[in-house]
């Protein structure tokens, strides 16, 4: 599959963006109710982990979850993911992309992460030696993303089933408690990989004509 160049500098910035400091932290694409950030980050209590989420709904529902376990170095953003990607993060700024269950775009394969141009541009953001773990109970949707990594992306992985006792997302747990396969896929940036981001700085909130976007 060719897959053209991502055009970075036409993404507007999120309604109530707000910039973020270039340390080093960790990312949820897709983040729902927040279950898996709020166990990760427990379990990691030192680490910054961004949980975004475009669905008002279930992010609004990780907001009061969040008060009611607070964690220091968790930050829901109520966003999309392309734009605040684009605008919030720094060259090889992340440790680790997480990207549970995404939806897999039965009618729109190109919308499917590693069929994305955006897909080269998050790497980019991506620390060399630094991960995304993409996981799925879609066997084909594995699959495809696994050739991608070899075709496409060139880049090294390892493909994982998950165990039966996971919980590490509301929809891993209805999975697999209906016995359904669920794998993932641990993507690695290899040290001297490159992209044509890489010099690419976060956009922190302005448009295309370099104007504060108002909307």
């Amino acid at each position: 599959m060719l897959i053209r160049q991502f055009q970075a500098q036409r993404m507007r910035a999120p309604r109530d963006f707000q910039p973020i400091p270039d340390t080093p932290i960790y990312v949820e694409i897709g983040a729902g109710k927040g279950r898996h950030a709020l166990l990760f980050t427990a379990e990691h209590p030192q680490v910054t982990l961004y949980a975004i989420e475009r669905t008002r709904e279930k992010f609004v529902a990780m907001q009061k979850q969040h008060q009611l376990e607070p964690r220091e170095h968790l930050n829901p953003v109520h966003a999309d993911a392309l734009p605040w990607v684009v605008h919030a993060l720094f060259p090889t700024q992340v440790e680790q992309f997480f990207i549970l269950y995404p939806n897999p775009e039965p009618h729109n394969p190109a919308q499917r992460w590693l069929n994305m141009p955006f897909f080269e541009f998050l790497l980019s953001r991506l620390k060399p030696n630094g991960m995304i773990t993409l996981a799925s109970n879609i066997p084909a949707y594995i699959d495809e993303a696994e050739q991608q990594l070899i075709d496409v992306w060139k880049l090294p992985y390892q493909k994982q089933k998950i165990a039966t006792d996971s919980a590490r997302t509301h929809f891993e747990i209805k999975y697999l408690e209906r016995g359904e396969l669920c794998q993932q896929l641990l993507i690695t940036k290899p040290q001297h990989y490159q992209t044509r981001f890489d010099d690419f700085a976060p956009l922190q909130g302005r448009n295309i004509q370099g104007q504060p976007d108002g909307e």
